[in-house]
């Protein structure tokens, strides 16, 4: 069952607890989805995309209609850097609380290390996104930098370091770096869609 609504009072609230008995327990959610769809999984995002999207939801104001420890795997691609960081850090509480234990956050983003290293490098232009046509007109070093930090609605980019803080922060003790398309989890494999996904890390909640 589509749930295709943005829910703004309790009685539709309630309305979307009854239809997510349509969907099998533990959930597997996927945030931020855009317009990739995993088979089984229930797909929410800010805006809709027929056919994809579950639930229309604003994320920054948590997930209220999720209970506690009721989530397998969370998942998202390139979102979690749209965020300020007091909504990213909202945000991996949020999924913290509702992952059952055992369960996994596996968050992929834009590596702010990798993109200051490129910056630094005679080779900065050897960049996947860099290649594209709509970016040619890149001139320099310090344009690439500040439109990989400032664009496309970025708020708070991360290295390795500062995601580690924050998922240990919101209350993960297990956090392990992961490389693209791979997992010990099967569910959790082949879910990148974007080259420019550097830094990926699986968070467990124990």
């Amino acid at each position: 069952m589509k749930i295709i609504e943005q829910i703004t009072n309790p009685f539709k609230l309630n309305m979307v607890k009854s239809n997510l008995k349509s969907f099998a327990k533990p959930y597997k959610l996927h945030i931020g989805c855009g317009s990739v769809k995993f088979s089984g999984w229930l797909h929410i995002d800010y805006c809709q995309i027929a056919e994809v999207t579950d639930i229309v939801w604003d994320i920054t104001k948590g997930i209220p209609f999720i209970a506690n420890n009721s989530c397998y795997l969370i998942y998202n691609e390139h979102f979690l850097e749209h965020l300020s960081i007091e909504q990213g850090c909202y945000f991996l509480s949020e999924c913290h609380r509702v992952l059952e234990l055992g369960g996994i956050l596996r968050i992929a983003t834009p590596s702010l290390a990798y993109i200051v290293e490129k910056y630094a490098s005679d080779n900065w232009r050897d960049q996947e996104w860099l290649n594209w046509k709509e970016y040619q007109f890149i001139e320099t070093r310090a344009e690439m930098l500040n439109i990989a930090m400032r664009w496309w609605g970025h708020q708070w980019l991360y290295d390795r370091e500062e995601l580690h803080r924050r998922l240990k922060e919101a209350g993960f003790t297990i956090v392990k770096d992961v490389e693209w398309g791979e997992s010990d989890i099967l569910e959790l494999r082949n879910l990148e869609t974007r080259k420019d996904s550097i830094l990926i890390c699986e968070a467990y909640k124990s």
